[in-house]
């Protein structure tokens, strides 16, 4: 399919536009003053953006799947698009490779692209552009609510950044949640109100999860997958994820009317088997681009307005979008290149290749790793209090931690990944990004879940056969960056806590931390 998929396809192009696999926006910048006549899309699928980091098989279809459909989406729109499928002989491999065989081919006058949410893909087509001197209009994602330069200012001359303030002037700015130039409800936030267990009984009449059966051009996908990327991780059989714009809208309506009202009060429970529970399952339409953040949060503040959903909720989940995701996505393009690079905390451990199966006793990490492999999906106490602060605690270097969190996960683009994994989840910025490290040992997972009843280790035990790994490496980490804590305010009543064990006690934990990381970690 590299050639042309529209028969009126310009005799002499103006403008390459190019789109990328996280763009699939009709209101795209790209797409602004785009004249038919003269004209065309250039989108193209390419083995380097499954393979630069080991993509599993949920991600790669997900993306490919959203990208032919939007094609066709463009072409009922009357746009000329110019599509390479992964499996055209034609295919150079790279986005770089195929964008340099378009321009030979079309011979456009320059190139247009809304600026991408990779560091390496921009840098690789400015590449592209200034060897065929090609002029490169690169306009802004107005996707956001803001833009990288004005969360430029909002940090020059701070010493520090720290999401609170930036999620204030958000909210005063596009007046959401706002009476006057007060918040509504009298604070900033809920989150005494939210973040409740489910207690013994677990979670009761959780509504389903807004799946989509495959049509036949993401089953094609799947086939595609399937053959092509056969030893990656993860499975296809449950894919149900949105790959249209219809959809997506569908999935919004149904986290509104079905989920949104309990959302906060469990945000950050967990429970064994329990993949979806309350959350909105939306971060992978956002960041493709099929929903915008503006219709996300208006829904959910009607929703509060009308009194369908109580404000702790409603300004938990605002907060997830108007604060983190723009906060990240600041932090990301402000600090890239270097920030990829960060190790405060000086981590080198291999990640245990048992990240890449889930065959490992702790059930917690099980429950957590086989669901993701599963689905491409886990929440984000999944992710940051499970996955991420085991290989924090165990010491995993920060860049095999972001390249597994890149690979696995279907709303995984770098500017949003990449800052959560190394500045949130492992503290490798030295706490630009987050306010301390969020450590804790096994019984914040026994707190907030019924993992631990089912599993070997006991997280009250930090030595011994039955103690639990989280537990151990907990008291490790803390010695281990004892010094290093001491400068952060926030650690007091841990390091408190770690005062409190005798040289017997630390030399004991250390021995145990230390053989459980002799466990073999050989993996891809």
């Amino acid at each position: 399919m590299s050639a042309p998929l529209s028969a009126a396809v310009p005799t002499r192009v103006r403008k390459l536009v190019i789109v990328l696999g996280d763009q699939l926006d009709l209101q795209s910048t790209a797409l602004q003053g785009f004249d038919a006549a003269q004209d065309l899309v250039w989108m193209a699928e390419v083995r380097e953006e499954s393979t630069h980091v080991w993509s599993a098989k949920q991600r790669v279809a997900v993306f490919l799947s959203a990208m032919r459909h939007f094609a066709d989406a463009l072409l009922r729109q009357g746009l000329p698009v110019a599509y390479t499928r992964l499996d055209d002989p034609d295919n150079q491999g790279t986005l770089a490779l195929q964008l340099a065989h378009a321009i030979a081919r079309y011979q456009p006058v320059g190139l247009v692209l809304t600026a991408p949410g990779d560091w390496r893909v921009l840098q690789d087509l400015r590449a592209v552009a200034a060897r065929h001197q090609l002029p490169l209009d690169l306009r802004d994602d107005t996707h956001f609510f803001s833009t990288v330069r004005e969360f430029a200012a909002h940090a020059k001359g701070r010493k520090q950044l720290r999401l609170e303030y930036w999620y204030r002037e958000l909210r005063h700015k596009h007046r959401i949640l706002m009476d006057g130039d007060a918040p509504i409800g009298g604070q900033w936030n809920f989150d005494a109100d939210n973040r409740e267990s489910f207690g013994k009984q677990g979670p009761q009449n959780v509504p389903a999860p807004t799946r989509f059966a495959p049509d036949a051009t993401t089953q094609a996908v799947i086939a595609l997958v399937n053959t092509q990327f056969a030893s990656h991780p993860g499975l296809l059989n449950s894919f149900g994820w949105p790959v249209t714009r219809e959809q997506a809208l569908v999935a919004l309506q149904a986290f509104i009317a079905e989920r949104l009202p309990l959302f906060g009060k469990y945000e950050d429970a967990m429970w064994a088997g329990e993949a979806w529970l309350y959350h909105s399952h939306l971060s992978c339409a956002l960041n493709l681009k099929l929903l915008n953040p503006r219709e996300v949060v208006q829904a959910a503040e009607d929703a509060y307005r009308s009194g369908h959903a109580p404000l702790a909720a409603v300004e938990g989940f605002i907060r997830q979008i108007l604060g983190w995701r723009e906060y990240v996505r600041g932090i990301y393009w402000t600090q890239m290149p270097s920030y990829l690079e960060r190790n405060a905390l000086d981590a080198q451990a291999d990640l245990p290749a048992w990240y890449w199966t889930g065959d490992t006793d702790m059930a917690c990490l099980q429950d957590a790793i086989t669901q993701t492999l599963e689905h491409g999906y886990a929440h984000h106490i999944q992710r940051l209090m499970v996955t991420g602060l085991y290989a924090l605690l165990r010491g995993v270097r920060p860049q095999a931690v972001h390249a597994w969190y890149l690979s696995v996960y279907v709303d995984a683009v770098e500017w949003v990944e990449l800052p959560n994994t190394l500045g949130m989840g492992q503290f490798s910025d030295g706490g630009l990004m987050a306010s301390k490290p969020y450590v804790a040992s096994g019984k914040y997972i026994q707190r907030m879940s019924n993992h631990c009843a089912g599993c070997k280790y006991d997280p009250a035990q930090s030595t011994g056969p039955q103690a639990c790994p989280f537990t151990t490496l907990y008291w490790d980490f803390l010695a281990r960056h004892e010094y290093l804590l001491k400068k952060n305010p926030r650690m007091a009543m841990q390091l408190k806590n770690l005062a409190r064990l005798d040289t017997d006690a630390r030399a004991a934990i250390a021995s145990q931390a230390q053989a459980h990381r002799g466990l073999p970690t050989r993996g891809p």
